[in-house]
């Protein structure tokens, strides 16, 4: 028997707010007007004997859905409990809280207010949008079968593993969740290539980011990864480019990819690399997003010999009260910081830094290769306009022995109390209108929204050589902007994600004509999303998806090839 079951039927229909529907959901008709996949409640839904000799097959791996905010709600199976509820809520915000569940996001406007822990005891628990079942998968053979059952008994396929997620690609109503996180494998090699040799890593789909670094440290050496140490190293985050601390020095993190491991719609298992058969879905893979051409079980990297950090840190706030004049001379420097950001990145640096209408916060300049003061030479011509503007500031740089001891060093953030949205800037808009980028920024945080970003010079690899977003290559930071969540009234959460999409992002891309955007790190309704996401790559993108998936048994909003399905006001998925 599944675990968990005895409670899906409390748990079983779907709770989406009838506001919630316009921002996520598109409205469609029954289920007879068009092909849908089998939704609970359907004659098609496989029966509770079914699911049942599924769990049998797996040996006992099939989860039932219980949303993890059960215990703060009366209309569950075990009921309100105060004590586990309060835990709950106190933790809730941070990454770990979600990694460990098969079912839970950690971007909660995808739950559709399913379930949610500060809504109220009196307040429903429902699956919502919530995958219905998971597979807690550890080898080829369990995703073979759950690819098999998907398409046997048309139930929507979603490919989870940490729900690190801001897109809401890791969870969907009606769904059977392919959940990757406990295939940990780690292997060191020495790889041999007519495009490379020297060592590499093999990670299986479910290593975290923190945990492929301790890896590569335990052996000399460093991997390209994210800022995050929750985010699944094998998963989304290469799968969508990847960017990082170390992509200035060595590139995306899909640009040092080897090989791919995966399984594809069919059940086949196959090594996708350059130069292989299958050189057409790596190219795919590297880039072109997750959960959308086959389910992956291990990615091959390339690795370095360990090195040395420096890091610097800064912040100065606009005081109480402040004269017009100190506001100006705030945003001044704000503009003049824009400026700095090509050096820091020609130095093989990144800077990851954010801006509200009250203060900067410069939280880590990561400078690979670079000595203490080395750092501070870079950052000390800003701090020098500071000085001349007589702008209060704190400094602080360090230097580290190795890359692990930089990134441990470093305050994660929480990725649960947020709505975003993103725009990569150009180069070209820093050297040639830095005042309007300046004033968007101003803009954009005096409506109460923050603007963050994260630097990169990922040029030195040419736009075509993999899939991810050619607009990457010229890009000199992702901007995101993003409002807070707000648990106890969903409705603002809807006209917050709106104005994300229809006031604060426009005045970014109104400066940034024909651009595009990080995929991992996007407005969800971009309009024009396969531009802005997949740059001029979409056709081909499209080309092998329909080549390796021709059935679109993988599917995920945003997704290559996903404009040919649409959900429904109850979460239902159906083909346009």
């Amino acid at each position: 028997m599944a675990k968990g079951f005895a409670s899906l039927s409390v748990l079983l229909l779907p709770a989406i707010s009838a506001s919630a529907n316009a921002a996520i959901l598109k409205n469609g008709g029954s289920g007879a007007e068009s092909p849908c996949r089998c939704f609970p409640g359907d004659a098609c839904w496989p029966t509770i004997d079914t699911w049942d000799a599924f769990n049998t097959s797996l040996g006992g791996k099939l989860i039932s859905t219980i949303p993890i905010g059960a215990p703060c709600h009366h209309d569950t199976a075990a009921g309100y409990n105060s004590d586990q509820c309060r835990n709950l809520q106190d933790v809730w915000f941070l990454p770990e809280t979600h990694l460990k569940s098969s079912s839970s996001t950690m971007a909660p406007f995808f739950t559709n207010n399913s379930c949610n822990p500060f809504s109220g005891p009196d307040a429903t628990c429902s699956l919502g949008n919530y995958v219905t079942y998971a597979v807690e998968a550890t080898d080829a053979a369990d995703y073979q079968k759950v690819l098999e059952f998907s398409r046997t008994h048309n139930v929507r396929l979603v490919i989870r593993n940490t729900g690190h997620d801001y897109n809401g690609k890791s969870t969907g109503a009606g769904g059977l969740a392919l959940w990757t996180h406990n295939l940990k494998s780690k292997e060191l090699k020495q790889y041999n290539s007519t495009n490379y040799s020297g060592a590499a890593l093999k990670f299986g789909a479910g290593v975290l980011g923190s945990e492929a670094f301790e890896f590569a440290d335990s052996h000399g050496l460093v991997v390209v990864g994210g800022n995050q140490p929750t985010l699944g190293f094998a998963g989304g985050y290469i799968q969508g480019g990847g960017h990082g601390p170390l992509a200035s020095k060595y590139g995306l993190a899909a640009d040092q990819v080897l090989e791919w491991d995966i399984v594809l719609a069919s059940g086949e298992t196959v090594i996708a690399a350059p130069g292989s058969e299958y050189a057409d879905l790596y190219w795919a893979l590297c880039g072109g997003g997750g959960g959308t051409f086959g389910a992956v079980l291990s990615v091959t990297v390339k690795a370095y010999p360990a090195i040395s950090f420096s890091t610097a840190s800064l912040t100065f706030a606009v005081p109480e009260n402040a004269s017009d004049a100190i506001v100006d001379a705030y945003f001044e420097a704000v503009g003049l910081f824009n400026q700095l950001v090509p050096s820091i990145n020609d130095a093989g640096a990144v800077a990851v830094w954010l801006v509200t209408a009250q203060a900067f916060v410069l939280s880590t300049v990561y400078a690979p290769g670079l000595d203490k003061k080395e750092v501070d030479a870079l950052l000390q011509p800003f701090l020098d306009e500071l000085d001349s503007s007589k702008i209060q500031y704190q400094y602080a740089s360090q230097e580290y022995t190795t890359f692990l001891e930089t990134f441990r060093a470093q305050v994660p953030v929480n990725v649960s109390n947020i709505n975003i949205g993103g725009r990569l800037i150009p180069r070209t808009l820093v050297e040639e209108n830095n005042d309007s980028l300046t004033a968007a920024i101003r803009n954009i945080t005096y409506s109460g929204a923050l603007f963050s970003g994260v630097s990169f010079n990922v040029s030195r690899h040419t736009p075509d050589s993999i899939a991810a977003n050619p607009y990457l290559r010229d890009a000199i930071f992702n901007a995101v902007v993003a409002t807070p969540f707000d648990y106890a009234n969903w409705d603002a959460n809807v006209q917050s994600i709106n104005a994300i999409t229809n006031i604060l992002l426009p005045q970014l891309e109104e400066l940034t004509p024909k651009g595009g955007a990080y995929l991992s790190e996007s407005d969800f309704q971009q309009p024009d999303w396969q531009t802005a996401f997949y740059g001029v790559h979409y056709d081909k993108l499209s080309q092998i998806k329909s080549k390796y998936d021709p059935e679109d048994l993988f599917y995920a909003l945003g997704a290559v090839g996903s404009e040919r399905w649409t959900q429904r006001s109850d979460g239902r998925l159906c083909r346009e």
